[in-house]
Formats: C-alpha cells, structure tokens, sequence
C-alpha cells in the first residue's frame, strides 16, 4: 500500500510540474517538445533558446531530484527496506506508476487529447508525441525505470 502512495505522490509532483509550467501558455514547457516545435516556438517569438536551455535546467532538477532522493529515502528509510532486490522491487513499482501516468494521463489524454498543450501556430506540426517518441519513451518507462532503480538500489547497497 506504501508504494501506491508513494508513486502517486510522484504522479502529484509530476502533475503540479506540468500545471505550474503551462500556466503562462504551454510555450512555458516547450522543452517537453520536439525540436521542430521549439524551433517553430522560437520563430514565433513566444520564447527563446535560452529561456529554453533554463526551463531544461530546472524542470530536469524538479523531475529528477525527487527520483534520486524521495524515492529511495521512503523505500529504505521510511519503508524499512533492507536488501537490493527489495529495494529494487519497491523503488520500481513507485518510479512505473508515476511513468504510466505520464503515459497514459499527461502523454496520451492531456497533450493528446485537449487543448491545454496546444500553442496556437504549430498546427501543422502535430501530434505532438509522434508514434516513435512514443514508442521510446514507453520503452523508457518500461525499462529505464527498472534499470534506474537497480543502480540506486545498487548504490546503497555498497554504502550499506
């Protein structure tokens, strides 16, 4: 049940990330674009290389941080595990759940299927997600994810 929790509370931060970043306009999360797009953002003036390069910068913080710190404290410290496999098993389940909800939620309805992530001139480059970048970033959550937990789940088990 702790893991539940936990993930979701990685869906939560991810969710708050994404409204806090489009509310100015989803042009505030580019990043998250394809180049073409933040090309064609650029073009349209609604920001710049740099402000992108800054917003990379930071969202990378805020996503990952959490996945290096928050995680693997709850799971060994506040979960009381113990060994590498179940600390790799936790930390797995906690970092799949907030990935099908990227995938599911935020990929496949949120930007797929409303308008909140549309920016008004880049029609033409839509969808957004195109079917290989969705194919690899399935293919990161599925495995990446798992990969991720082994060598933090590794990592501790050499300090422990």
């Amino acid at each position: 049940m702790l893991i539940i929790l936990e993930g979701l509370i990685l869906c939560f931060w991810l969710l708050l990330i994404c409204v806090v970043g489009i509310a100015n306009g989803p042009a505030g999360l580019v990043v998250f674009y394809e180049q073409n797009v933040k090309d064609r953002v650029v073009e349209l003036g609604l920001t710049t290389p740099e402000q992108i390069k800054m917003t990379a910068l930071w969202t990378g913080i805020a996503l990952f941080l959490p996945l290096f710190t928050f995680v693997p404290a709850m799971v060994y410290l506040y979960n009381g595990v113990n060994g590498f496999w179940d600390g790799f098993l936790q930390m797995t389940g906690i970092f799949l759940i907030m990935g099908l909800f990227d995938r599911l939620f935020i990929d496949e309805y949120w930007v797929g299927h409303t308008k909140a992530w549309f920016i008004p001139g880049t029609e033409d480059l839509m969808p957004y997600i195109p079917a290989q970048v969705k194919f690899r970033k399935w293919a990161g959550t599925l495995v990446g994810f798992p990969l991720l937990a082994a060598v933090i789940a590794s990592v501790i088990q050499l300090f422990r």
